[in-house]
């Protein structure tokens, strides 16, 4: 299985500073659900996003696919891409380190 990192930004930049709208607050709530369900099954393994509410904000994931046609599926299925409330690029990924996952667990506080 190959490795792609997937990457996503708002297509309304001020989303996150100006709040989201009921209908970005629906596809986003679809999107982390999707997303949650990928790592759960094993085909993701890392997922996040800045901690920004500027126009450079993004998230990302990094996920298992067993080629391009597969990788695009699975990205072009996120809810929130399919509603246009991101826009998304995909790239040919290798984790090259990777340290002990619950060492970047984040404070509670």
């Amino acid at each position: 299985m190959n490795q792609w990192l997937f990457v996503v930004v708002p297509t309304r930049p001020d989303m996150l500073s100006a709040g989201l709208t009921p209908e970005e607050r629906s596809s986003v709530g679809r999107h982390f659900a999707y997303w949650e369900a990928l790592v759960a099954d094993g085909t993701a393994f890392l997922v996040g996003r800045t901690q920004t509410k500027t126009p450079d904000t993004m998230g990302l994931a990094i996920f298992r696919a067993a080629d391009e046609a597969a990788a695009k599926t699975i990205a072009e299925a996120d809810p929130a891409v399919q509603d246009g409330v991101f826009t998304m690029r995909l790239h040919p990924y290798a984790i090259a380190l990777l340290g002990d996952p619950a060492a970047f667990h984040p404070d509670p506080d």
